[in-house]
């Protein structure tokens, strides 16, 4: 049996979290890193409910409630797994600005 409503959960909620992601990253390039780490936490929120998702599923098919596997399916968990990596890699390019204006400012303070 496909749990459409769950599936379609994993997908709104990871699309969502990439999408704040890249927010961050565009924040970040304006030097606005209070923002930044607010889209952060919004990432955080919504992949977790998509994690959660993920994990009803998978809950029901260790008890027995076999899910069916099609195209829906697969594309919620390609979802999963590319928000997943995308947030690792934003962090990493925020916290490359950061550190890029620091020491902009760094050579800027010593001339």
């Amino acid at each position: 049996m496909v749990n459409t409503e769950v599936i379609m959960n994993l997908i709104i909620n990871a699309g969502g979290a990439k999408s704040s992601a890249m927010e961050a990253i565009y924040a970040a390039k304006k030097s606005d890193f209070d923002t930044a780490t607010e889209k952060f936490k919004l990432a955080n929120e919504q992949i977790s409910k998509a994690h959660n998702a993920q994990t009803s599923l998978i809950s029901a098919e260790a008890n027995g409630d076999h899910t069916e596997i099609n195209l829906i399916m697969i594309h919620a968990q390609d979802h999963l797994m590319t928000a997943i990596a995308f947030i690792d890699l934003a962090k990493e390019l925020v916290d490359f600005y950061k550190l890029t204006l620091e020491k902009g400012k760094d050579m800027y303070e010593k001339t």
